[in-house]
């Protein structure tokens, strides 16, 4: 079955950096694109980036633009995204997804930014 594993998320002064990561299990994982979907409190989910199943095209939020940047190790069946010059409106929890028919979530990994 589909599992999705992130992780690296925590504590972050506003300004820095942190990379997550999203382990993928269950499916033939080069054949698909990938996602980074967050959700602050209070707020709906909204999609982050998105990266195709060779890594050779991406999308991304014009709120992470510039800052953000997906990637993919296809031999290690695990997505990134490295977030940089973070702000405390990118608080929230992120969730990498895949789309099989329906969608599918990890459990997610939470991000705070703060001072």
């Amino acid at each position: 079955q589909v599992q999705l594993v992130e992780s690296g998320g925590g504590l972050v002064q506003p300004g820095g950096s942190l990379r997550l990561s999203c382990e993928a299990s269950g499916f033939t994982f080069k054949n698909y694109a990938m996602r980074w979907y967050r959700q602050a409190p209070g707020k709906e989910r909204e999609r982050v980036a998105v990266i195709s199943s060779t890594g050779g095209n991406t999308d991304y939020a014009d709120s992470v633009k510039g800052r953000f940047t997906i990637s993919r190790d296809n031999a290690k069946n695990t997505v990134y995204l490295q977030m940089n010059s973070l702000k405390p409106e990118d608080t929230a929890v992120y969730y990498c997804s895949i789309i099989r028919t329906v969608y599918y979530w990890g459990k997610g990994t939470l991000v705070t930014v703060s001072s």
